[in-house]
């Protein structure tokens, strides 16, 4: 037996447990069972729980042609008419949630909107167009003139013709293969070509 320098506790020589062990032992429990729950987390999980307070970033990529199927409807109501789309010239884009942003050429030969609309536009999401011009989730009707420095792109609501908002076309640079309509997803240009102009574009949650 030996006697512990100036704590009047003894040890044992022995492999079985002494009074000093067992009191260093409650002593060492009692500080851990009073520490907060949160000094077990693991390194950086109250930095993970923050951000899933955040909304998520979502992801979009390219539709493809079964998705701008089921999201685009066969003929769109223009107005009062029910107008076909071209379906093989369907371009957009898909969330993660399954939102779509797509736009399709309007054949509009034999019909009053001829000359006046020429796509159709389904905004399942929020988008902003250029500089200025932002649009709710719903369906428009896009027509353009040729202005001297692009396309000057108008966009009505296409249930009731009224005017959103008309956007520059600018020619898109680098160039890329003449495209009637092709709405590129962010991981690579975001944006919005017609011909061989575009409209830069970013899409809201």
């Amino acid at each position: 037996m030996i006697r512990e320098p100036g704590c009047g506790l003894v040890r044992s020589t022995s492999g079985r447990r002494s009074r000093w062990t067992l009191l260093l032992s409650a002593w060492l429990c009692a500080g851990v069972c009073l520490l907060p729950p949160s000094a077990f987390a693991a390194p950086g999980a109250d930095q993970g729980s923050a951000n899933n307070d955040a909304p998520s970033k979502l992801q979009w990529r390219s539709a493809t042609a079964a998705e701008l199927d089921a999201a685009l409807p066969a003929r769109a109501q223009i107005v009062k008419e029910h107008i076909e789309t071209e379906m093989h010239s369907a371009s957009g884009i898909i969330d993660a949630h399954g939102r779509v942003v797509a736009a399709a050429v309007l054949i509009t030969a034999g019909y009053a909107a001829s000359g006046k609309y020429y796509y159709y536009l389904l905004a399942q999401a929020p988008i902003h167009l250029g500089d200025s011009l932002a649009l709710p989730p719903g369906s428009y009707a896009v027509g353009w003139n040729r202005a001297s420095n692009g396309l000057l792109v108008h966009i009505y609501d296409a249930e009731t013709g009224v005017a959103r908002g008309d956007v520059l076309a600018r020619p898109l640079i680098p160039r890329a293969p003449i495209i009637s309509v092709k709405i590129w997803p962010p991981s690579g240009r975001s944006v919005l070509q017609i011909g061989r102009f575009a409209i830069p574009y970013s899409v809201g949650n």
